[in-house]
C-alpha cells in the first residue's frame, strides 16, 4: 500500500519537479494537487512523467483536510502556508506537512528539514520546514567550518531565473535578464536571516539573478580564527560529507551549467589567503531539486520511515569511484 501525498500549489515549477519525483516513487502516490488556474486540467497533460488519472483541483482550505492525504506538500509563496496549517489544526486531521515557503523556518515547534544537517531529528516528524534553496547551500559550504569562524561570513548568490517563481515580475522576466546580472534583497534577505538563526553566525548575502533558467551559485568568504593549509581545509569537508550521496567535495570550483536537473550540491574551489585565516568556498545546486523538491522527498522519506534515498534515480546517488548507493541509507 503506497502513501497518499497532496500538493498545495503544483502549478509552479518546483511543484512540477515534486510530481515527477512522486510519480516514479515506489512508496508514494499522487492523492491531488491543487492549482486554481490548471482547476480541471489532467496533471498528465503539464507533467508528462506522470501518467494517473488525478486532475487538478482547487479545493478550499477547509476542504483540504477532508482528501485523505497521508502527508501534504505546501509548495507556496511565503506567508500563504498559515491558512492551510490551520484548517488542518482545526479539523483534527494531522498528516506529514512538509512546508516549501520560509513560513516556519524559524519555528521551534517545525523540524528543520535539511537533512545532511539536521537527519537525527528527522524520523517521525509530522511538521517540517523544508530549507531554502540559498540557505541549503550556504549552510553545506559553512558547516564544516562552523566551530573556527571568525566574524560574519560574506555570501555572493547568483540564481537562474526559475527561483522567482512563475508570477511575472522582473525578476523573471527573460528580456530585462538578457545580458544582465539583477541584483535584488541586498540586505535582510530571508535566506541570510535563515543562515544566521540555524548556524548560529552573522551572515551576509548578497543575491542577484542571472539570464538562466535553473540552478544557483553562492560563493562564501569565511573569516578563520586559525591558520588552515588547504589540505586540511579539504580533508574537513571530505570527512564532513564523506557518507553523503548529495553533496559533492571538489577541488575546483564548481559551476552551475554542471548542476542543472542533478539532486546534489556541488562545493569546491577552496582558496586560502596567504596567512590560512581567511577561506573562499563555493557551492552549486539545482534550486528546484535539491534546494526545493529533492530536499522535500529526503523529508518524507523520513517521516514515513523509508529510505532517505528512496524513490531517488540510481545515478544521482552515484559518486566517481564509488559502488552503488543502497535504497535507504549511504
Amino acid at each position: 500500500m503506497k502513501h497518499g501525498v497532496g500538493i498545495v500549489g503544483g502549478r509552479g515549477h518546483t511543484g512540477a519537479e515534486l510530481i515527477r519525483l512522486l510519480a516514479a516513487h515506489p512508496h508514494f502516490e499522487i492523492a491531488y494537487v491543487s492549482s486554481r488556474e490548471l482547476a480541471g486540467q489532467r496533471v498528465s497533460e503539464h507533467v508528462p512523467a506522470y501518467r494517473g488519472d488525478v486532475r487538478f483541483a482547487s479545493p478550499s482550505h477547509e476542504d483540504l483536510p477532508n482528501l485523505q492525504a497521508d502527508a501534504v506538500v505546501l509548495a507556496l509563496p511565503n506567508g500563504k502556508a498559515g491558512a492551510c496549517v490551520g484548517a488542518f489544526d482545526a479539523s483534527g486531521v494531522d498528516p506529514v506537512i512538509v512546508d516549501l515557503s520560509a513560513d516556519h523556518r524559524f519555528d521551534a515547534t517545525w523540524h528543520y528539514g535539511l537533512p545532511e544537517l539536521t537527519r537525527a531529528t528527522a524520523a517521525g516528524q509530522r511538521r517540517i520546514a523544508n530549507p531554502g534553496c540559498y540557505a541549503t547551500a550556504m549552510q553545506l559550504a559553512i558547516a564544516p567550518m562552523r566551530e573556527v569562524l571568525d566574524g560574519s561570513v560574506q555570501c555572493f548568490g547568483v540564481s537562474g531565473f526559475s527561483g522567482a517563481g512563475t508570477t511575472p515580475s522582473d525578476k523573471n522576466d527573460p528580456d530585462k535578464l538578457r545580458d544582465n546580472l539583477m541584483p535584488y534583497a541586498l540586505t535582510g534577505h530571508v535566506h541570510e536571516r535563515e543562515v544566521a538563526h540555524r548556524l548560529g553566525c552573522g551572515i551576509e548575502f548578497m543575491p542577484h539573478v542571472a539570464p538562466h533558467f535553473r540552478g544557483l551559485s553562492i560563493t562564501a568568504n569565511l573569516h578563520l580564527s586559525q591558520a588552515f593549509t588547504l589540505d586540511e581545509v579539504r580533508s574537513r569537508y571530505r570527512e564532513r560529507y564523506a557518507g553523503e550521496p548529495l553533496v559533492r567535495v571538489l577541488d575546483d570550483a564548481p559551476w552551475v551549467s554542471h548542476i542543472a536537473g542533478r539532486h546534489h550540491v556541488e562545493i569546491g574551489g577552496f582558496t586560502l589567503s596567504a596567512d590560512g585565516h581567511r577561506l573562499v568556498v563555493v557551492a552549486t545546486e539545482d534550486n528546484l531539486l535539491k534546494g526545493a523538491a529533492t530536499q522535500a522527498l529526503q523529508n518524507l522519506n523520513l517521516a514515513f520511515g523509508l529510505g532517505e534515498f528512496a524513490g531517488f534515480p540510481q545515478q544521482a546517488l552515484l559518486r566517481t569511484g564509488e559502488k552503488k548507493v543502497a535504497d535507504g541509507k549511504s
